[in-house]
C-alpha cells in the first residue's frame, strides 16, 4: 500500500520504504465548495473495518501512564546538511528526526494493517467511487507559534511537494488539486475513480506551515521552500529542534504545550523528553560508541558483529541487553541490482549469469554465520510472495500479459541456483557460461568478450559504507572466473546519492521494502514513468509494460484476495525477468541497548521492536545501568 509515515516524510532516493484503503462513508463528494453532504469516518482501512472505533482513548500497544522524561540517544549514518524535507532526495541530505516535528493529516495503527487514524486532521470523507477526498481538521492543531493549521497550510504543502520533489511529485501525481472547501476542510480531487488507495496517500502528506515558509528569517531573508536550510523550520508535533553540529549531532526537545499531548492517537507515544542523533560515517565506529555508552540502542544488521562483537562487560553483566523482535510488517527484496540503462545488462540471459556466479550458500557460512534465508521474492516474507506454479485468479491475470512475459512464468517456478560445495559452484558457472555464451559473449585470453563488440565485460560494483566491502569482495572472485572485470567503488553518503540521482552506476545493492498491502508506490519501483524520473526508486530502470500493466491491477483490486493474487502476478513477472541477484534476508530485528528503558507488556504486532515510539525512560534501570 502506501509509503510508511516516516517514509514520506523522509522521502529520499536512499530511505524510502513503502506500500489502499478505507471504505469510508457513502456520500457523494464533488471536490468543489459545492459538495453535497458528506458521511464523515475517524479514520481509513484498506479491505475492512477499523479496529478502533470513534473515540477509542488510545491504542492497544501502549502505555497510557508511561513516565515523561529523559534521554534517548540514537545512531544516525553518514551526514545532514538539511532540514527542509520538501528537497530531501532532490538537494542535501535530511537530517534524522523530522518525523519528530513534522506532523501529517492522518497517522497509521501499528497493529493493523493499512489503517490509518486522525491527527492533525479529525474527520475524513470520500465517495464510493474514490474520486476525491476530503479532510476536516482539527479546531486546536496549531503551530509552536500558536497559530492555527489551515486548509491554505495543507494545500501549500501539497503543491510545494508535488512541484519540488520527484518522488513525491510522482506519488501524488494522480492527485489533480487540492481546494479549500470549508472553514477548516481540504479536499483533494483525483485524475479518476477506483484507486482505493489515493485517500489514504493524500492522508499522509507532511504539512508545512505557510506563513512561515513565505516569511523571512531572523536576518530578514525571504525564505525558500524549494532550497535546503538550517534553519530549525516552524513545525507543529511533540517536539522541536534543539540544538545540532551539522553533520555530527542533533537533539530534539519535547514542547512543553504541545497541542496534540491529550490526542488518542498520541497517548503514550513520544515519552522522551530529549531525543539525540549522534552521527557516524562508519559501523564500526557506531559500535564503538555504542559499547563506550556513548548511544543507547544500536539496530544491528550485521551478522558477523551479531556473533561475535558483543562480548564485553556490559552485556556479560545485563547492563545492556540483546535482544530480537519478530519482523512481521513488511516483506523485502534486498539485492545486487543492475542498471538495465546500460547496454551490458539489457539481456536477461547476463543478468541471470550472474546470479549463478553467486555461491550464497558458502557466502552464507563464511561471513553470516548461517544465519540468513535467501530472498526469492520481491515479497519475500509475506503471504504475497508467489510460490509453485500460477494457478486460478493469479493465473488469470498473468494471461493478460502472457505475450509479453518470460515463458518461465508459466511453466516453472522462480528458485534462485543453490551452491555451497565446490561441485555446486562449479556446475552453476558452467551454467552462466552457456547464458552468457547464448548472449553473444566469448572467452579469449581469460576475458568475457562480446562478440559484437569485440569489448570485455567490465562492471562497477558500487557501495555506499564499508561494511558492504567484504560482501562484494566475496562475490567478485566468482565474476573474474567468468572472465568479467570487476572493480569495487566505496563512496560517501553524499556522493552515492549524487551518482543514484544520475543514474550513474553498474550495480548496486538496493532494497525495496513492501507493506502488506502493496499500491500506488509500485509505480515508483518498477514503472516505465519512473525509470527515467531523477531521485525514484526504480534503480534498475524497467521500461516494461507487462510490468506497467501489472502493477496497476494491483493499484485497482477490489479485495484482499485480489490484491494478494495481483502482487503474486507481478512479484513472478519481476522474477523471471533477472533484474537482479537476489541477497538474503532474517526475520527479526536485532537489537541491542543499555537497560535503560521500558515498553508495554502487550507490542504492536506491526512494529517490530517499536523503539522509541511507546518505550519510556525507567529511572529504576537507568540506576543500575550505569554502575561500573
Amino acid at each position: 500500500m502506501k509509503m510508511s509515515r516516516r517514509s514520506v516524510l523522509r522521502a529520499t532516493a536512499a530511505t524510502l520504504a513503502a506500500p489502499a484503503l478505507g471504505v469510508l462513508g457513502a456520500g457523494s463528494v464533488a471536490g468543489s465548495a459545492h459538495a453535497q453532504t458528506k458521511t464523515w469516518k475517524h479514520g481509513l482501512s484498506l479491505f475492512g473495518d477499523l479496529k478502533y472505533p470513534e473515540g477509542f482513548k488510545n491504542f492497544d500497544y501502549v502505555n497510557p501512564a508511561a513516565p515523561q522524561g529523559g534521554t534517548v540517544r540514537q545512531i544516525a549514518e553518514g551526514t545532514f546538511d538539511n532540514l527542509n524535507m520538501v528537497v530531501s532526495g532532490v538537494k542535501g541530505t535530511l537530517a534524522e528526526g523530522t518525523e519528530l516535528f513534522i506532523e501529517s493529516l492522518t497517522t497509521s495503527a501499528s497493529d493493523e494493517v493499512s489503517t490509518e487514524y486522525g491527527l492533525l486532521a479529525e474527520a475524513v470523507s470520500h465517495p464510493d467511487d474514490f474520486a476525491t477526498v476530503t479532510y476536516r481538521l482539527r479546531a486546536n492543531a496549531r503551530w509552536h507559534d500558536g497559530k492555527p493549521v489551515t486548509p491554505d497550510d495543507v494545500i501549500f504543502s501539497f503543491n510545494a511537494f508535488k512541484t519540488t520533489s520527484p518522488q513525491l511529485g510522482a506519488y501524488y501525481r494522480h492527485v489533480t488539486k487540492a481546494e479549500k472547501t470549508g472553514e477548516r476542510e481540504v479536499t483533494f480531487t483525483f485524475d479518476g475513480p477506483g484507486n482505493r488507495e489515493l485517500p489514504q496517500i493524500v492522508g499522509q502528506l507532511p504539512v508545512l506551515p505557510k506563513h512561515y515558509w513565505e516569511g523571512t528569517d531572523k536576518n530578514g531573508n525571504k525564505r525558500d521552500v524549494t532550497q535546503t536550510t538550517l534553519e530549525p523550520p516552524l513545525a507543529s508535533g511533540p517536539y522541536r529542534v534543539k540544538e545540532f553540529t551539522p553533520g555530527r549531532s542533533i537533539a530534539y526537545e519535547k514542547v512543553a504545550d504541545y497541542w496534540g499531548k491529550d490526542l488518542n492517537v498520541r497517548i503514550g507515544t513520544s515519552n522522551f523528553q530529549i531525543f539525540r542523533y549522534e552521527y557516524f560515517r562508519d559501523s564500526t565506529v557506531a559500535l564503538e560508541a555504542f559499547k563506550g555508552d556513548q548511544v543507547d540502542w544500536r539496530d544491528e544488521n550485521t551478522a558477523k558483529d551479531w556473533a561475535t562483537a558483543y562480548d564485553f562487560p556490559a552485556v556479560r553483566d545485563k547492563r545492556v541487553v540483546k535482544e530480537e523482535f519478530p519482523i512481521r510488517s513488511r516483506g523485502v527484496m534486498q539485492s545486487f541490482a543492475f542498471n538495465i540503462r546500460r547496454e551490458k545488462f539489457k539481456d536477461a540471459r547476463v543478468r541471470r549469469a550472474f546470479n549463478f556466479a553467486l555461491d550464497f550458500e558458502e557466502m552464507n557460512k563464511q561471513l553470516f554465520f548461517g544465519q540468513y534465508k535467501r530472498i526469492d521474492s520481491y515479497f519475500f516474507g509475506t503471504e504475497l510472495a508467489c510460490s509453485g506454479l500460477p494457478a486460478g485468479k493469479e493465473l488469470e491475470i498473468l494471461e493478460t500479459v502472457r505475450a509479453d512475459v518470460p515463458p518461465e512464468v508459466f511453466t516453472a517456478p522462480y528458485t534462485n541456483p543453490a551452491g555451497g560445495s565446490q561441485q555446486a559452484q562449479r556446475d552453476n558457472l558452467r551454467a552462466a557460461f552457456a547464458l552468457l555464451r547464448d548472449a553473444g559473449y566469448e572467452i579469449h585470453d581469460t576475458s568475457l568478450i562480446n562478440t559484437k563488440t569485440n569489448e570485455r565485460m567490465a562492471v562497477e560494483l558500487l557501495v555506499s559504507q564499508p561494511v558492504f566491502e567484504r560482501i562484494v569482495l566475496f562475490y567478485k572472485p566468482a565474476l573474474e572466473r567468468l572472465g568479467i572485470a570487476v572493480s569495487v567503488r566505496t563512496v560517501d553518503t553524499s556522493q552515492y546519492i549524487n551518482r543514484l540521482r544520475q543514474w550513474d552506476y553498474d550495480i548496486i545493492i538496493a532494497s525495496w521494502p513492501q507493506s502488506l498491502s502493496p499500491g500506488n508506490e509500485q509505480r515508483g519501483y518498477w514503472s516505465s514513468a519512473a525509470a527515467d524520473q531523477s531521485g525514484s526508486r526504480n534503480y534498475i530502470g524497467i521500461k516494461n509494460p507487462a510490468i506497467d500493466k501489472l502493477i496497476e491491477r494491483v493499484i485497482f483490486t477490489q479485495d484482499r484476495d485480489d490484491l494478494v493474487a495481483a502482487t503474486k502476478a507481478l512479484d513472478r513477472v519481476l522474477l523471471w525477468n533477472h533484474y537482479v541477484v537476489p541477497q538474503w534476508s532474517y526475520p527479526f530485528a536485532r537489537t541491542a541497548r543499555w537497560d535503560r528503558f521500558s515498553h508495554p507488556e502487550t507490542m504492536p504486532k506491526y512494529a517490530a521492536s517499536a523503539f522509541p515510539l511507546v518505550w519510556w525512560w525507567d529511572e529504576a534501570k537507568a540506576v543500575k545501568a550505569q554502575r561500573s
